[in-house]
């Protein structure tokens, strides 16, 4: 049986397959040189003869931050919370003192105490063929001192700050949790092989360990404002110049109406109430988290005259809501692919509400079993056999145990199989480029890209596991929930009658062009500092800020979808009025919050 050819040209699709190609192919060549780039971790630090720290204890601090959430406290290279300190800035800056007032008791002639610090933080004194860090014997006692000064600090007698009480009570833990601090402020001093700047291009700034902007991140921040606004005034012409999406086309067509009453519910589809309770239980948790850690910014000792974070601390709420929010956005999306896949089809296979009720009890268990999993964990519970598996993960929006993250992605397909399951007959009629097989892809990338973060490993370094934790956090949340997103509304839309599928198709390929071509590469702006090469902060730049252009562009095509209903519709249209309305707030909002609120070159 010949399938349903594109009603709009096959060049659409094939520009969406190319902007994909393109994408993940810089893409790729990006990650070989994070791994080829990534700043040494060396086999020992050593002064004066003496082993500071380790390879080893570099790599089990890093497991030690990740533990005991602290990254839901604090932050490293600036990601994080930051009702704690940054602690790469803080060990730099805590070390920098410590090595002026030293040196300024030894002055030499001709060169202060403060030009001796930057001097020496700034020598790269890695030697690769012995893989030894060396350091003075002054640095070392500063790293001593640090160790004593951390201990303090995570071996309170008293919860403060949001922070709980003898948060970490292992004196050799605490020690690790330095070198790897000690490490982070190493890359952040000592200059890329080759180059007059650091491994993190001088990140954080600190004047005392000579740590100034560099000239790479003013041009390029200077470039992605220029690639912003020229790419801004080049899709508007085009689009305002001709009629690509086919408005003119649409408002001279008449659609029919889909009457309310021809709509049946479908066994699946009043099983999704149930998804729509649990979202709404998530999202009412979520808030309550989040006014708690709020008033931890205002109020960080007490509760209202309560010592609440002896039961609940901030690293462990913050947590909660951060993965709240992944939860409840998470379950609206099952239920509404799962509410509009008969819609489509006009029927639904058996056992669908069965399939959709497991889901709900998969998806349960996952939200209700990592939460207590990353309590426990940050606890130090668990000890360390199971906090990577059952406890706390340690990555800021990957915080669940390994378990529970696998569980997830494991509902996540089984919900593009019940899709599937709805979908069949649309996909062996239609082709492969038209609105049923959008969904499908659309679907089928949220367990795909969401699967990315098993990469991150805990003996992998700080840089490689935030690379592959970014991959998550942009491409899953920034482009291909976006892309869901815009399937899903423009499904709505054809259903209710209020524009043609044709029309509805351009603005799905208009949003993959568009959302590619910033969205991929520009997944690099979350890694300017933290150890990658200059070219991820010179991509990321140009093209993260190019990711502004389709949330204005297609908040007003959102607005043209309703001025074409209105025209047409008489007396028909006041039924879906508010619900076409609600679902252009919400690009409006997208816009805002993204384009306007959020500054664009980070």
């Amino acid at each position: 049986m010949a399938r349903v050819s594109m009603p709009i040209s096959n060049r659409w699709f094939q520009g969406a397959v190319i902007t994909y190609l393109i994408g993940f192919t810089v893409l790729g060549i990006l990650t070989y040189l994070v791994y080829r780039d990534q700043p040494p971790v060396p086999r020992e630090v050593v002064a004066g003869g003496k082993i500071v720290f380790t390879h080893d204890d570099v790599v089990n601090g890093m497991n030690v931050f990740q533990r005991y959430g602290l990254m839901e406290y604090g932050s490293v290279y600036g990601h994080g919370a930051y009702l704690g300190p940054d602690f790469t800035a803080e060990y730099l800056h805590k070390s920098s003192e410590f090595l002026v007032s030293r040196y300024q008791e030894a002055s030499q002639p001709g060169l202060s105490a403060r030009e001796r610090v930057v001097a020496e933080l700034h020598q790269n004194s890695y030697d690769p063929s012995d893989d030894r860090l060396r350091w003075s014997e002054a640095r070392a006692q500063a790293h001593e001192s640090l160790i004593e000064y951390y201990r303090t600090v995570f071996q309170s007698k008293s919860s403060r700050g949001g922070a709980q009480a003898n948060w970490i009570s292992d004196r050799d833990d605490i020690r690790r949790l330095t070198a790897f601090f000690a490490w982070t402020a190493w890359t952040a001093t000592a200059n890329r092989p080759g180059y007059t700047y650091s491994y993190t291009s001088n990140w954080p700034p600190e004047p005392l360990a000579g740590n100034f902007v560099t000239a790479d991140a003013i041009i390029w921040s200077i470039i992605s404002i220029i690639a912003l606004l020229g790419g801004t005034g080049l899709v508007f012409y085009f689009f305002g110049r001709y009629d690509w999406l086919g408005w003119g086309a649409e408002q001279s067509s008449p659609v029919r109406f889909r009457p309310v009453e021809d709509v049946a519910n479908t066994p699946a589809q009043r099983a999704v109430v149930w998804f729509l309770l649990v979202s709404s239980l998530l999202f009412v948790l979520q808030t309550l988290t989040g006014g708690l850690i709020a008033h931890y910014r205002a109020e960080p000792d007490v509760f209202f005259g309560i010592d609440l974070s002896s039961v609940l601390p901030f690293n462990i709420v913050r947590t909660w809501h951060v993965q709240l929010a992944i939860f409840w956005v998470s379950a609206s999306y099952l239920a509404t692919g799962i509410f509009i896949v008969p819609l489509i089809a006009g029927k639904e296979p058996r056992g669908q509400s069965v399939l959709t009720v497991m889901l709900l009890v998969a998806v349960a268990i996952v939200v209700f079993g990592s939460l207590a999993g990353e309590y426990a964990g940050a606890q130090g519970w668990l000890g360390e056999g199971f906090w990577f598996w059952l406890g706390h993960q340690g990555w800021e929006y990957l915080d669940l145990g390994r378990l529970w993250q696998i569980l997830l992605i494991v509902g996540l397909f089984l919900w593009v199989f019940i899709l599937f399951r709805g979908l069949r007959g649309p996909l062996r009629q239609q082709h492969f480029g038209n609105m049923p097989w959008m969904l499908f892809y659309a679907a089928l990338a949220i367990p795909a890209f969401y699967s990315v973060g098993l990469l991150t490993s805990p003996r992998a370094t700080f840089v490689v596991n935030d690379f592959w934790r970014f991959w998550v956090v942009h491409l899953w949340v920034e482009d291909f929930l976006e892309l869901f997103t815009t399937v899903m509304v423009a499904y709505m839309f054809v259903l209710l009658g209020v524009v043609r599928e044709a029309t509805a198709l351009r603005v799905i390929y208009l949003d993959i062009i568009l959302y590619s071509m910033g969205g991929v590469i520009g997944t690099m702006h979350h890694l300017y500092f933290s150890g990658t090469p200059v070219a991820h902060l010179a991509l990321g730049a140009t093209f993260s800020a190019m990711e502004v252009i389709p949330l204005m562009l297609l908040t007003l095509e959102a607005w043209s979808f309703i001025k074409s209903g209105e025209q047409r519709a008489v007396e028909r249209y006041h039924l879906h009025r508010w619900s076409v309305r609600f679902l252009v707030a919400v690009g409006v909002w997208n816009f805002l919050g993204a384009g306007v609120i959020t500054p664009t070159p980070r």
